[in-house]
């Protein structure tokens, strides 16, 4: 726990919250703004800044979680579409720093508009030289 990050103090129960979903590794709740109804964060009772810095033991039960409450959603509110978001980092439009997941039901028309940007494309063998970069970095040991 953080003494300074108001995720930590929603699941110590010392600030209020909207709680949808709760098990012993997880907790759901409403956003204090959110971007449609519905839109529900799921979140870490551990405290971890980000998705670098979790590993499964965190990240399993808050997918689990995800799963469950997106079910809900979809039972409850009937959307078009759903988004599960993550942003590590400010870069990422991260605000609170403590690992959590955002499902954003969408439905046709919702005025979010497209989630991204038009690309360009790559150059000639620009793709094949980013997936081999990418292969020769990950992880192989079992650590996350």
């Amino acid at each position: 726990m953080s003494d300074t990050c108001t995720f930590c103090a929603i699941v110590a129960g010392t600030e209020s919250a909207d709680r949808v979903y709760e098990t012993e590794d997880t907790i759901a709740f409403l956003p204090l703004a959110p971007a449609t109804t519905g839109h529900t964060l799921i979140v870490s009772k551990t405290h971890v800044s980000d998705l670098w810095h979790a590993d499964m033991r965190i990240l399993t039960p808050i997918m689990e979680a995800a799963l469950k409450v997106s079910e809900a959603l979809k039972r409850a509110f009937n959307p078009d579409g759903l988004n599960l978001i993550n942003s590590a980092g400010a870069a990422a439009t991260q605000s609170v720093f403590h690992i959590h997941f955002h499902l954003v039901p969408r439905w046709n028309g919702d005025g979010i508009g497209d989630f991204w940007p038009a690309g360009e494309g790559l150059a000639p063998g620009e793709r094949s030289r980013i997936a081999e970069e990418i292969r020769r970095n990950v992880d192989t040991d079992g650590s996350h």
